[in-house]
C-alpha cells in the first residue's frame, strides 16, 4: 500500500511471473487485492495464532471463522471507501 500504483503492479507482475515459474513464496500481507492475484494457499493468523488456512479462493470467498469473516469484510469496505464507493 506504500507503493505508488505503477510501482505496485510491477512488485505484482514480478511476484505473478515467480509464482509460475515455480517459486515457493512466503509473504505476509493485509493487501487482499494482491493476495487474491498471487496466493494458491492463505494463512489467516491473529495475534500469532492460525485462525483459518487453505486455498486462497476458499479463505477469501467462503471463509469458516468468524474471526475471519470480520477481517476480511473490513478490508473490502476500506478498499471500497478508497476507490470511491459507497
Amino acid at each position: 500500500s506504500a507503493l505508488d500504483p505503477e510501482l505496485a503492479q510491477e512488485v505484482v507482475d514480478v511476484l505473478g511471473q515467480l509464482a509460475r515459474e515455480g517459486t515457493t513464496m512466503v509473504m505476509a500481507t493485509h493487501d487482499l487485492r494482491l493476495a487474491s492475484k498471487i496466493a494458491q494457499e492463505v494463512v489467516f493468523l491473529d495475534a500469532g495464532v492460525v485462525v483459518e488456512k487453505g486455498p486462497a479462493s476458499v479463505v477469501f470467498d467462503r471463509p469458516e471463522r468468524e474471526r475471519t469473516k470480520r477481517f476480511i469484510a473490513s478490508l473490502r469496505q476500506e478498499s471500497h471507501r478508497e476507490t470511491g464507493g459507497e
